[in-house]
């Protein structure tokens, strides 16, 4: 079994200036290859909750593993890597360019807090499973109320 890194983390930087990001993707919605900002891309994500953890999907055909970076914190997961651009062949041209490269970045906010201690990952044909076990709070407090 391979692992994935998993990095903890407090807080997750600014990713970019709201203003950069509007006019990436405005560009990029009438040429794909074109993109002002770092992050070129954003895959795909899907989020699943149950009583006992938050599942995670993220999409990443064509990254390596060792591309991929993984954050978390008790609330928030950060996704960042790259996709390298597979140069068309010798002598030939692009005729439909829709595949976008680059580098990306995703912060995904959690609805539960979670134990990033028990936080897993794997990557398999392309898809990115995150488990992210929620915090049982079993303790329970009776608190005397005082007063008339």
């Amino acid at each position: 079994m391979e692992f994935i890194k998993i990095r903890l983390s407090n807080d997750f930087e600014p990713m970019g200036s709201k203003l950069e990001k509007t006019i990436s993707e405005m560009f990029r919605s009438m040429n794909p290859m074109f993109a002002f900002s770092k992050n070129s891309w954003k895959p795909q994500l899907d989020m699943f909750e149950t009583p006992e953890k938050i599942i995670v999907i993220a999409e990443l055909a064509g990254v390596e593993k060792d591309a991929l970076e993984l954050e978390i914190n008790s609330r928030a997961i950060r996704i960042s890597g790259r996709r390298l651009l597979n140069p068309p062949a010798e002598n030939g041209r692009y005729r439909l360019a829709e595949i976008q490269y680059g580098t990306f970045d995703r912060a995904l906010y959690l609805p539960a807090p979670i134990d990033t201690e028990k936080a897993e990952a794997a990557f398999k044909w392309g898809l990115l499973h995150i488990h992210l076990p929620k915090v049982k709070f079993e303790t329970r407090f009776n608190i005397p109320i005082t007063g008339e």
